[in-house]
């Protein structure tokens, strides 16, 4: 199971935010390449970067925050946020990203993501950001009327290299993830499952681990910022 320490790109800086707002933004960082380096250094072997700004936009915002990003690691990185074509997903890939993450355009669009599968195999992720069980989209600014769950089956056999399941009501809100709702998605789906939203502290990743014993990882951001998560503690602990 794979820690994935979250860079959360807003204005061009680090930062996390509470269920989604953009106005309740912590700024963390204002160097993102260094705080990418700073976790290869404590030996993360994934990183999860998102464009907030770019979710909103429906197109790359942090394009140099993301490019300091990339140049400063050698670990690999997954990135979400204003990814809605296929010219962007042939970009970042181009750029060294080892996969992108679609999450707005697999609602809008699901051929163009079971296209992006085929033309780069194992390099495209499904983003589902859930409220109450159902699909957010546009940067959560929009619920729909499709379930997670819905959506994740739509991908079964495209190559989605993992589906990316958030509960947004938990993410930066330090309540603990919703296990039973990331248990029941990664029940019924074969794709690889990694859980992210309201990872709190240890116990948490001992929680999913125990749940979930298929989950491919978790992502953490503020838990790890605010020093609640110790990256090695944490790493050793999935991989135990």
């Amino acid at each position: 199971m794979i820690l994935f320490p979250a860079i959360d790109l807003k204005d061009g800086q680090c930062v996390r935010l509470v269920r989604g707002e953009m106005d309740q933004a912590t700024v963390f960082n204002d160097d993102p390449g260094a705080q990418a380096r700073a976790f290869q250094d404590q030996g993360c072997q994934w990183l999860h970067v998102v464009d907030l700004n770019g979710a909103f936009a429906g197109k790359p915002v942090n394009d140099a925050a993301v490019g300091s990003i990339l140049d400063a690691i050698d670990i690999p990185a997954q990135l979400g946020g204003g990814i809605r074509d296929l010219e962007t997903i042939e970009h970042w890939l181009g750029r060294g990203l080892r996969r992108v993450i679609l999450g707005t355009v697999a609602l809008r669009d699901p051929a163009l993501v079971k296209e992006a599968c085929k033309l780069y195999p194992g390099r495209v992720a499904v983003g589902i950001d859930a409220k109450d069980g159902f699909v957010a989209v546009e940067g959560w600014a929009e619920v729909s009327e499709m379930k997670a769950l819905d959506l994740a089956l739509k991908f079964e056999d495209a190559g989605v290299a993992a589906i990316i399941y958030t509960d947004i009501s938990r993410d930066g809100a330090m309540q603990g993830p919703n296990v039973e709702a990331t248990k029941a998605l990664a029940g019924r789906i074969s794709t690889p499952v990694i859980a992210s939203g309201g990872v709190t502290e240890m116990a948490d990743l001992e929680t999913l681990k125990a749940a979930i014993p298929n989950l491919e990882g978790v992502i953490s951001g503020r838990a790890i910022y605010d020093g609640r998560i110790d990256p090695r503690a944490a790493m050793a602990l999935l991989a135990a």
